[in-house]
């Protein structure tokens, strides 16, 4: 199995050292960079398989870097590193794009942890990129984004696709709000759990017409059953 690579993007020697030390141990090659320029060229040259990428960088920062990678189109997975407590850097990272945060000062445990996590995400959305998902009549085409009851093809909105499609990869699994919210939105900061209910309302009436059904599982969340 190949190894994994990860770019540390920061400012600080010490913290690219720091978080190396830990990866390393982990069995994942590191490269650092401290300049955001430098580590842009290198992240388009010669994507990763994950860039762990501070805000706070000389000549471009975070955020633009990320701006700038996304419009590329390119899908390298990113966990940005945000000032402790400014919840508006966690909000404007996930919204460029970014694949998950952490804030300063983080416990090197909880980012092999996160990093570890977001891998495993992107590696089952690779795996199900060209497969076709059937709960009860519903059809999902995850490579085309369809999604039909029985042969009648039905427009969904791309969370209410990525709601569906989590719900139905697991029938029957009860989802709490925050693991929809991350699963389908790529996120998990408190507070934006009321986005899911509406999008959950709206799904509803959308296939209201096939054979299976979104229950509210009280106080916790949701599940798909037929």
């Amino acid at each position: 199995m190949p190894v994994e690579r990860i770019y540390v993007v920061d400012d600080e020697a010490s913290i690219i050292e720091f978080v190396r030390i830990y990866l390393e141990k982990e069995g994942f090659q590191v490269k650092g960079f401290k300049d955001g320029k430098q580590a842009y060229s290198a992240i388009m040259a010669d994507p990763p398989d994950l860039v762990v990428l501070d805000v706070m960088l000389p000549s471009m920062d975070g955020f633009e870097i990320c701006k700038k990678i996304r419009s590329e189109e390119n899908q390298v997975p990113i966990i940005m590193l945000t000032a402790k407590d400014e919840e508006i850097d966690k909000i404007v990272g996930l919204e460029l794009g970014a694949d998950d945060y952490l804030t300063k000062p983080f416990n090197p445990r909880e980012l092999v942890a996160r990093i570890k996590a977001v891998l495993r995400r992107v590696t089952l959305k690779r795996q199900t990129q060209e497969e076709i998902i059937h709960a009860g009549d519903i059809t999902l085409d995850i490579k085309r984004r369809e999604v039909k009851i029985k042969d009648d093809l039905i427009k969904l909105r791309t969370q209410e696709f990525e709601l569906l499609r989590v719900l139905a990869e697991e029938p029957g699994r009860v989802f709490s709000r925050d693991q929809l919210l991350y699963l389908a939105w790529g996120y998990d900061f408190a507070g934006q759990t009321r986005t899911v209910d509406v999008h959950i309302a709206q799904l509803r009436r959308k296939i209201q017409a096939a054979d299976v059904q979104i229950e509210t599982v009280t106080g916790y969340g949701y599940k798909l059953v037929y």
